[in-house]
């Protein structure tokens, strides 16, 4: 590997950008499974639900500051090391990257402090809407960032102007532009794939607390409720990822090819559950189901299939690393709807949470971890297939680094982030851990010591 301005300039817009991609799909997880738990209890009154809710808030907000704190920096990036990049899509990306501001992120963190500081100031309804926005705004948040890294997968709706000698791409129709072939069903994907992850961080700390036998009912409401929303999105994934298939078919057949490491066009194409793919060979070997992409793709099994030998070498992808990241991630995918489903029929059948399943309960401890590498292999597998293009078929990634910055200069920043990523990674853990091991009973202690408080203050006035 050649340590060069591109690559070093390549690997910190990676670091940064699966750091912070830790954070929003745990914020639109548990967003949505905060208006189900404040919903639960307007409904039923329970205090088990106002209980679940409140101490759901603190990791919440916990997790959203440091998402917020970690996603700037890349923005920062688009000017320092790729401005070449941004001077040519720079009037197309900037339209979603504003309405992401304006729309979503004003959104969230507008009602972000009834969220977390109304829950006696204001009306139930009025909290229960705000939840509401700050679940919503994540999602929107989300939804303009897919269709902004979308348009770059596919992009439709422009025209290519020169002025003063400088290619740029703009807008020739918004809303075409918004919609662009792939940004819905990536945007779905990227959805489940965060309330998966959501979720799992639900089920993983009910889990702990069933395992140290503490905050019992706490535990298993919560668990059974974030079990039934990892299930549906699980289900629902490969589903929407069959249709991610056509649209990378018809856009991007490159890019398919190496998802499936297939050199040669042919009909009845082979779909691997594993293996190992060698480009200098043009080999792959493994597991397969035969026909299985063609019938994926094309609803037939002689459906024809494009390989990579349909493209200039110079414009495959790194095929073995896409292909292994990609079969990762529907990997997990697969262990995700296993794991789900049973827990779902055992929790029918009102086994889950007795002594002979505590086996499964003690996995789903440390499972957490697994959404969020099924994320990151995502996105890795999205980004890495489309190279060597930064913007499909248009603008190469060679080209669109930035041309006044140096080799030393950008691995000393790379150093820099890769510290105060670390120890933001450490203070977030900290955070988490230490409100995990206070648990739901500690509000309640709290709320007393103001309560206590409070009536000193009233004793003390009226004297």
């Amino acid at each position: 590997m050649t340590w060069d301005v591109e690559t070093l300039s390549r690997i910190q817009f990676a670091f940064t950008i699966m750091f912070h991609y830790i954070f929003p799909p745990f914020s639109i997880g548990l967003g949505l499974l905060l208006v189900v738990f404040e919903s639960l209890f307007l409904i039923t009154k329970k205090k088990i639900y106002e209980k679940i809710t409140r101490f759901w808030i603190k990791i919440f907000a916990a997790n959203f500051s440091v998402g917020v704190a970690s996603g700037i920096v890349m923005e920062f990036e688009f000017g320092t090391n790729w401005s070449t990049y941004s001077r040519f899509v720079g009037d197309i990306f900037g339209s979603p990257l504003a309405a992401e501001g304006i729309f979503a992120f004003f959104l969230e963190s507008g009602f972000l402090a009834i969220l977390l500081f109304g829950w006696n100031r204001v009306k139930p309804g009025m909290h229960l809407f705000a939840t509401i926005m700050v679940a919503l705004g994540s999602m929107l948040s989300g939804f303009w960032i897919v269709v902004a890294n979308s348009w770059q997968q596919t992009p439709v709706a422009y025209e290519i102007v020169v002025d003063y000698g400088i290619r740029r791409a703009v807008i020739t129709d918004f809303w075409e532009m918004v919609f662009n072939p792939s940004s819905m069903v990536r945007f779905t994907h990227v959805i489940l794939g965060a309330w998966i992850q959501g979720a799992f961080l639900v089920m993983s700390v009910s889990a702990y607390y069933l395992i140290k036998k503490k905050n019992i009912e706490f535990a298993q409401k919560s668990f059974a409720i974030a079990l039934g929303l990892a299930a549906i999105a699980s289900i629902a994934q490969p589903l929407v990822g069959h249709e991610h298939a056509k649209v990378v078919e018809e856009w991007q057949p490159a890019k398919l090819a190496a998802f499936e490491g297939l050199y040669e066009t042919q009909t009845n194409a082979p779909l691997y559950l594993f293996g190992w793919t060698d480009p200098e060979k043009r080999e792959t070997s493994g597991i397969a189901i035969p026909g299985m992409l063609s019938f994926l793709v094309h609803g037939d099994f002689e459906g024809e299939v494009k390989g990579l030998e349909e493209f200039p070498e110079e414009d495959w992808p790194a095929v073995n690393g896409v292909f292994q990241s990609y079969h990762l991630m529907v990997a997990l995918g697969m262990l995700f709807i296993g794991a789900t489903v049973l827990s779902l029929i055992l929790l029918w059948k009102k086994k889950l949470f007795t002594p002979s399943w505590s086996w499964l309960i003690k996995l789903y401890v440390p499972a957490v971890a697994l959404p969020v590498l099924a994320n990151q292999l995502g996105w890795v597998s999205a980004e890495r297939g489309r190279q060597p293009w930064i913007v499909q078929g248009l603008l190469r990634t060679s080209e669109g680094v930035s041309k006044s910055i140096s080799t030393p200069e950008v691995m000393i920043s790379l150093l820099l982030f890769l510290l105060v990523y670390i120890l933001l990674f450490f203070v977030w853990l900290y955070v988490l851990d230490r409100e995990i091991k206070h648990g739901p009973e500690h509000l309640a202690a709290v709320e007393v010591g103001f309560k206590k408080k409070a009536e000193r203050m009233d004793a003390i006035k009226s004297h």
